[in-house]
């Protein structure tokens, strides 16, 4: 194979947001005032994905393995993403932001799927920068809920058992309107990717940094992108 190919810029960054509880735990403070520090980053990276080429942002912000966590915490962290829906839905919409959600939604609260839904529906013409949400998500429960609704369609006889490829099933996937991830980042020094977006960064560059979420900046950021324009992806191939 001779297929390589340089990319310039990374259009599509996913991030896992990892860090918020030692980064309040150092200081003393509970768990649940990272999260709040953590949700507050997410505006300074947000706004600078135009300037810096990005078009698709996707955070990892609750996983199907985060109900495990104590009783408090979770009931904090769902009540952390009403107030951040209220609180920034003006600003997303009116800076052109475009809100997605993806994960299953069958376990969270009817008041904030409410929430969601409406998120999506007011910034549903923005173009300027597309934020994926990832909330009860998790990758190995995302294919398995495709590998459902596929034979669902296959039951149906919309869809033949041969018609099932690398091409289709993505096609019943949470982000089949996106495109692939670029650029993989996770803050806090911890190198994995937790069950998250596995289909879709086959192919993906990964940065692991050692900064805590809350302390990592729009210029850490920026340093994650240059790092990435350094490296050449080949998709399988080689240099020839």
């Amino acid at each position: 194979m001779t297929g390589v190919l340089k990319v310039e810029k990374a259009k599509h960054v996913a991030i896992i947001m990892d860090g918020n509880g030692r980064w309040a735990q150092q200081r003393g403070r509970p768990r649940l005032i990272g999260h709040h520090a953590g949700a507050r980053r997410i505006r300074d990276v947000l706004e600078s994905c135009p300037r810096l080429g990005v078009k698709y942002l996707t955070i990892f912000a609750f996983s199907t393995e985060n109900w495990k966590r104590t009783q408090e915490e979770v009931a904090g962290l769902m009540s952390l993403f009403r107030r951040y829906i209220l609180r920034e839905a003006k600003n997303l919409k009116k800076n052109g932001v475009r809100v997605r959600f993806i994960g299953d939604r069958l376990r969270l609260e009817n008041s904030l799927v409410e929430l969601m839904d409406n998120l999506e529906m007011m910034t549903s013409d923005n173009d300027l920068v597309h934020l994926t949400i990832a909330i009860n998500y998790g990758g190995r429960d995302e294919v398995a809920r495709a590998a459902q609704r596929l034979a669902y369609d296959v039951k149906a006889g919309r869809l033949a058992p041969k018609e099932i490829n690398e091409e289709t099933l993505p096609k019943y996937l949470d982000t089949h309107v996106l495109p692939d991830p670029d650029l993989l980042i996770r803050t806090s020094g911890e190198a994995r990717i937790s069950n998250f977006l596995l289909w879709q960064t086959a192919y993906s560059e990964y940065d692991f940094v050692d900064t805590l979420w809350p302390d990592f900046t729009s210029n850490m950021f920026e340093e994650a992108l240059r790092r990435y324009t350094e490296r050449t992806r080949r998709f399988g191939g080689v240099l020839i």
